[in-house]
């Protein structure tokens, strides 16, 4: 049996199978040799599917996961055309098109783009997320290195669809604010963004300081675009611990809780 096994191990390699498809082989039964061939070579299928996708949502950055059943769509307002489906569908990637989500802070901006970005992952499409400060620092770093070009080649330019989030929660430096807008500048209609803030776009001059760097960066975002509004109230306060003791203490009072 462990001959059997080390035969198959050493095929497996010549053919650039797993590893792991020799064990396989050992235990997989079937009603004839084609139904056991076939089940052998679906195992394998699924088991390259599995490790492709793990490689994907490693590449990609996520700070966390989510399952899409988790998600409350209630307080979104969509634009014509556009729903949560159809978001995670991935329809705006395959029109070319951007999403800005905006809307205040806890308000499902950021799980909904991970939502996203992990629906591209299952279909081989690469994604990479960051928060927007990290990304402008990343790329100052690297400018001052004299590596930007090699951070942008193996890092950034894989990407099919590039995750911004938390834009202008804190201001960048003018270098920084260049460098972002070089770089979404040269990938502009070649990766689709998607990008979530709590500003409007009258205070992006606030973050970017340049009022002619802003108003190009805008122009080239909403060129193509889906605008996802959360007008909804912090579902992180509303579901938090402290906010329901304040409700019981409230409906004991005899007190709403607004």
């Amino acid at each position: 049996m462990d001959e059997m096994r080390e035969q198959l191990a050493a095929s497996c390699k010549k053919l650039r199978l797993s590893a792991s498809l020799a064990g396989r082989a050992m235990t997989m039964e079937g009603d004839t040799h084609q139904d056991y061939l076939q089940n052998l070579l679906s195992s394998e299928i699924a088991n390259r599917d599995a490790a492709r996708l793990s490689r994907n949502l490693n590449a990609a950055g996520f700070p966390c996961r989510y399952r899409a059943e988790q998600y409350r769509t209630d307080e979104i307002d969509f634009p014509d055309g556009v729903s949560f489906e159809s978001l995670l569908g991935l329809d705006f990637f395959r029109n070319g098109k951007n999403v800005i989500m905006y809307g205040g802070t806890g308000t499902g901006k950021t799980m909904l783009s991970i939502l996203l970005g992990m629906e591209a992952c299952k279909e081989n499409i690469p994604v990479r997320f960051f928060r927007a400060a990290a990304l402008v620092n990343l790329l100052a770093e690297h400018k001052k290195a004299g590596t930007l070009s090699q951070f942008k080649l193996k890092k950034l330019n894989p990407a099919k669809i590039l995750i911004l989030d938390e834009f202008g929660y804190v201001p960048y430096d003018r270098i920084g604010s260049e460098l972002l807008f070089d770089y979404l500048s040269e990938i502009h209609e070649q990766k689709s963004i998607i990008l979530n803030t709590n500003l409007e776009f009258s205070q992006w001059v606030n973050v970017l300081y340049d009022k002619r760097m802003t108003t190009a960066l805008i122009g080239r975002l909403i060129q193509h675009v889906e605008l996802i509004l959360f007008p909804g109230e912090n579902n992180r306060l509303r579901e938090s611990s402290i906010n329901q003791a304040f409700a019981r203490t409230n409906s004991r009072q005899g007190v709403s809780n607004v």
